[in-house]
Formats: C-alpha cells, sequence, structure tokens
C-alpha cells in the first residue's frame, strides 16, 4: 500500500457527523469523487486522499477497492512519520516516490500492504513502494496528501506516464485543498455562529445560575460535543462550583477539581486549549498521573475524549470549560480548541460582569436591609418618646391652670411647653420620615388635584407671609391639576417648601409658586428671593438632621428634616426634585410627578 497508516481503531472524522450536517456530507462525498477520477484516469488500482487532523493524517476518502476502504478508512499516521519517508523520496514534481528498499522497520510494521508479486522486470511495482502527493495550502501549511497504489500494468511510472500523473495530481490536488479549505471554513462559520449565540446569550444574563444555563446548550450544539460542564472557582480560596449541561450543579471529586483548577491556571497563562484522549500525546498542561487521574474519570462516565479550556478576563483565571464526546465521534480540530479558547475569554468576562453584579445585588439588599432597619428603629424610637411626652404636656397643661402660680413658675412652664413642642414636632418628622423611608410601605397611588393643596397650604402660611410682608405671586391653571399619589403625603411636599421659602425670605421680598402639567408629568416649583443656598450646603441638602453652616439659615429654628422628608416622598411617587440656588439671591425648588391619567 502506497500510505502506511497506524490503525487505531477510531472511526474517521467524516464517518461520523459532526453535527450531521450538509456541509459535512457535502465534503466527505466531494473528496470520494476526486479519489475515484484519479483510480479511473492514471491506471492505478487505489487511490487514498488524507487530511491533516491535529498534527495526524486521517484517511477520508479510499478509492479502487473496498476491502481497502474497509480496512483503512479513519486510520492514522503522525505527519513526523509521512515527512521521515518524504526525507529519503525521489521527487516526481508534485509525485513524491519512495522506493520499498529505503523504508525502514518502523514504516514497513505499519498499515496496509496489496497481496501482490511484484512482475520479474527490472521497473515493477514492489507492494511497498510509496508514490505520494502532499497537498499544501496557500499560505504552505500542510492540508492532506494523495496517495495512488496498485498500478494496472504492473510497473513503475515511466516518463510519460509520470507527466499524465503530474497533470492529474496537480488538478486534483487543486481540488482537494479547495475541498478542505471550504471545510475549515465552514467550520469556522459554524462556532462563530455558536459563539454569536453564546455571547448574545451570555449578556443577557446578570446571574451566573441563568447565565450559564443559557449558554451551555449553544456551546453543546455548536461544538458537536456530547456533553459539557463548566466549573468557576471560588473567590474565597475553596472549592469550585461545577454545572453541568443543563444548567444544574453537578459534583466531582475533590482531587478532580483541585488538578482542573491548577491545570486550568496554567493553560490560561499559557493561552491554550488542551485535549486529553486516550492514544494522545500527553499535554504539557498534566503530568503522566495527573493524566492517567483524568483519563479514569472520563472513562468512568463514557467519554473518550474531552476538550479543556480556561475561563478568565484579563490576567484572572475564573474556570474551565469541558467539553465531552464519545467514542466513535470525530477527534478535536485545533480550530475548535482555538475557537474553545477565544470563547473562554468571552465567558469568563461573562462571568467576571455577572459576579459584579450579583456583588451589588448583595449589597444593595444589605443597604436595604439596613434601610428598613433604620426606619424601624427610628420608628420604635419615636414611638416610645412620643408617649412619655404626651405625658409631659397633660401634666404642663394642669399646671398652667392652677391660680396663683408666681411668674417664675409660669416662666417655667412656657419655657418647658416650646421644648416639648420642638421635641414633638422632631418625633412626628421622625415617624414620617421612617414610614416614607421604608420599602415595605408603598403608595397608594390616586388622582391628587395640587390646585386644591396649594390652595390649602398657601392659606395656612399666608399670615407668616403677611407679616414679613412677603408678595406670594401664584401661577396655576384655572382647573384642577392631577398628580397619582397619596395627598397626605404630596400635601407636605407643598407645605414643607413653601414654608422653607417664606421662613428663608428676609421681609419686604417676593415668593413664586407655579404648578402645571406638561405631558404625562405635573410640574411644582417654589421660587423665592430669600438667603440662597451654597453650593456645598446643596450637596448635603437632602441628607437627614443636615443643617446650614450658613449663620442666617442656622438662626431659624428647624429639624434639619424637613427636605430629607420631601425628598423620599417625591422619590417613592417615582418623582423628581431639583434646586437652583444661588447664595444671596434665592432658591428655586422644582418638582415632577407622574400624573393621574385622564
Amino acid at each position: 500500500m502506497t500510505e502506511r497508516m497506524a490503525d487505531d481503531g477510531v472511526p474517521g472524522a467524516l464517518d461520523q457527523p459532526f453535527a450531521d450536517n450538509w456541509s459535512q456530507t457535502v465534503f466527505r462525498e466531494g473528496l470520494q469523487l476526486i479519489a475515484e477520477g484519479v483510480t479511473e484516469l492514471v491506471g492505478f488500482g487505489v487511490a487514498v486522499i488524507s487530511i491533516v487532523r491535529n498534527d495526524q493524517l486521517e484517511v477520508v476518502a479510499v478509492a479502487g477497492d473496498e476491502e481497502v476502504r474497509a480496512q483503512i478508512h479513519g486510520t492514522r499516521t503522525p505527519i513526523d512519520t509521512l515527512q521521515a519517508e518524504l526525507d529519503k523520496a525521489d521527487s516526481w514534481g508534485l509525485m513524491q516516490f519512495v522506493p520499498h528498499e529505503r523504508l525502514n522497520d518502523e514504516v514497513l510494521a505499519t498499515g496496509w500492504v496489496p497481496d501482490i508479486e511484484p512482475l520479474d522486470i527490472p521497473d515493477a511495482w514492489h507492494p511497498l513502494d510509496l508514490l505520494i502527493a502532499p497537498l499544501y495550502g496557500s499560505d504552505g501549511e500542510m492540508l492532506g496528501t494523495m496517495a495512488i497504489d496498485l498500478p494496472i500494468d504492473g510497473r513503475r511510472p515511466g516518463p510519460e506516464q509520470r507527466r499524465m500523473l503530474e497533470k492529474y495530481a496537480a488538478q486534483a490536488g487543486r481540488a482537494v485543498v479547495t475541498a478542505v479549505e471550504r471545510e475549515r471554513l465552514a467550520e469556522q462559520m459554524r462556532l462563530a455562529t455558536a459563539a454569536r449565540t453564546i455571547v448574545r446569550g451570555a449578556s443577557a444574563q446578570l446571574s451566573l445560575d441563568k447565565l450559564l444555563a443559557a449558554v451551555q446548550p449553544a456551546l453543546v450544539q455548536g461544538f458537536g460535543a456530547t456533553g459539557m460542564w463548566i466549573e468557576t472557582f471560588d473567590e474565597r480560596g475553596g472549592d469550585g462550583i461545577l454545572y453541568a449541561g443543563d444548567g444544574s450543579r453537578l459534583s466531582m471529586p475533590h482531587d478532580l477539581m483541585q488538578l482542573a483548577e491548577r491545570a486550568a491556571h496554567r493553560c490560561w497563562s499559557t493561552q491554550k486549549a488542551e485535549v486529553v484522549a486516550a492514544g494522545r500525546p500527553t499535554s504539557s498542561e498534566l503530568d503522566p498521573p495527573e493524566r492517567d487521574m483524568v483519563l479514569d474519570f472520563l472513562h468512568g462516565i463514557g467519554v473518550s475524549s474531552a476538550l479543556f479550556a480556561p475561563l478568565g478576563a484579563g490576567t484572572e483565571c475564573l474556570g474551565n470549560m469541558v467539553l465531552t464526546r464519545d467514542a466513535g465521534r470525530p477527534d478535536w480540530t485545533e480550530v475548535e480548541m482555538s475557537a474553545a479558547l477565544d470563547l473562554g475569554h468571552d465567558l469568563g468576562r461573562a462571568i467576571l460582569n455577572a459576579r459584579t453584579f450579583e456583588r451589588e445585588h448583595e449589597l444593595v439588599q444589605e443597604l436595604r436591609a439596613l434601610d428598613i432597619y433604620k426606619s424601624q428603629l427610628i420608628a420604635t424610637v419615636s414611638h416610645e418618646l412620643k408617649n412619655p411626652l404626651t405625658s409631659i404636656a397633660g401634666h404642663l397643661e394642669m399646671l398652667e391652670q392652677i391660680p396663683d402660680l408666681d411668674p417664675l413658675a409660669l416662666s417655667s412652664v412656657a419655657a418647658m411647653n416650646r421644648a416639648s413642642g420642638r421635641l414633638s414636632r422632631v418625633i412626628n418628622d421622625l415617624l414620617l420620615l421612617s414610614r416614607v423611608d421604608d420599602p415595605t410601605t408603598p403608595v397608594v397611588a390616586v388622582p391628587v388635584d395640587l390646585h386644591a393643596v396649594l390652595e390649602d397650604v398657601l392659606d395656612v402660611n399666608a399670615v407668616s407671609a403677611r407679616n414679613k410682608e412677603l408678595a406670594v405671586r401664584v401661577v396655576t391653571p384655572r382647573g384642577p391639576v392631577l398628580a397619582l399619589g397619596d395627598h397626605d403625603e404630596l400635601d407636605r411636599v407643598c407645605a414643607n417648601l413653601i414654608s422653607n421659602a417664606v421662613k428663608y425670605t428676609p421681609a419686604g421680598r417676593s415668593i413664586t409658586v407655579t404648578l402645571d402639567q406638561l405631558g404625562d408629568r405635573v410640574i411644582f416649583a417654589c421660587a423665592d428671593e430669600g438667603i440662597g443656598i451654597s453650593q456645598q450646603d446643596q450637596e448635603q441638602l437632602f441628607s437627614e438632621f443636615f443643617r446650614s453652616a450658613n449663620p442666617e439659615a442656622y438662626s431659624q429654628p428647624g429639624t434639619g428634616l424637613g427636605l430629607a422628608i420631601v425628598q423620599r416622598i417625591v422619590h417613592r411617587h417615582e418623582g423628581r426634585i431639583t434646586v437652583d440656588s444661588e447664595l444671596g439671591k434665592g432658591s428655586t425648588f422644582t418638582v415632577e410627578l407622574p400624573a393621574a391619567p385622564n
């Protein structure tokens, strides 16, 4: 036989469907037609086409003899072994001829040898003669070989037949190279399609469990795998988590998980994917005992080969991906190994994003729990203070009614009344703040006429404004302006902003209150010509208990809770509040709220 190949008993890549797709069938049939054409036109009984697969030549098409095809189809031989034969060949142009007497014992011991007796003539063809044409791509890379055997006339080709062989070898070689490059392109397109599907699935998921469950079906299908799993490493140094092909979690021996983690870190540092399979050269990332451990595990779960790729982002290795194939499935190709490594980068970034989101989500949950605790604490303390304060206020009222109470005692009672009133206001504000700041008490929204609310608030503040000779200008539509929300809370927003404007505006100046509806938003604004707010104070304006360092503002009584309450109410109504202020010139507070549907 012209091409000696060690038979390892594994079916060829083209006998087993990669994904049973159309392009594989066309590729297989095309190469078979080329081989049959060679046997019909050049006077040889057998033609064999082999394709390079992972540094080995695999027989993918045999023409001329069905028994030969059954025996050698799918067999493999290392490229180095063939190259050793070619180094001793006589060059006949594209065809390379190695007479049997130059073959070494290793080559003679491999492959199929035709059972024929050489003719008793000087140029007789010997069963061990080798006539082969290496096939190279446009970049000079060997893509395969075409070998022929059993000349019909039993002779080694003479000059005329060599010229014919050269002609047909060139034609067949171009066809084979085109077919191989087309198959590679189809494989790259298939993996690129799988990669796009995987990346889209990964980018749409922020939960790590959901992310891995979403991408794994595309990985299995795109790579023609029979199964897979993904391991993500524990950020705290413990055992990682294994996700099966359906996204569920599975278990694996501790030693094997530790081995996989070490191998993934080594593969990430060298930027390579690895294949583990019986009969395949030992990986540089695994020593022999480690390789045996992996092979024993794969054998135990009915897997013949595994493609191992690290997952990571930047310099950090985050996990590994293992794609498996059963016995009888094709070998893993260099294209697939490269694609798996590229996807390791994509999935690594997706995993990193998912972990970041999960950490942020956990932080939000913790902050939310802290807010709830704070609201509950404030409410509890305020209630506990309110009860004795009510008792104190009652006893002060009784003291005021005692006849002939001396002036000093009456002065003390009045002072205590003022203090208890101030404390009562603080407690009431704290109770309201705890309620509007509690995410467990949502707004029960109803249409609220802000026009009517403003009229009530302005009436309440009219005396204070008149005492300071403030000009209050009101710009509102004639009819109702309906916002969607809680009546009492929106009343508090308007009351706090208007009372602040009255409080912090010097006598003789003006305040302008406007109300309007723009589309689906209601806009309420309160502008004054008051003392204004510094840029530094504006940054903390809506914080609880914040009081400005401005002496003019600090001299006015207040709890430091009014604007904090306003902001919380506006936000829980899915609204927005802004402030535009300049120190010494006044302030404008603008509130946007959702309008009630007509």
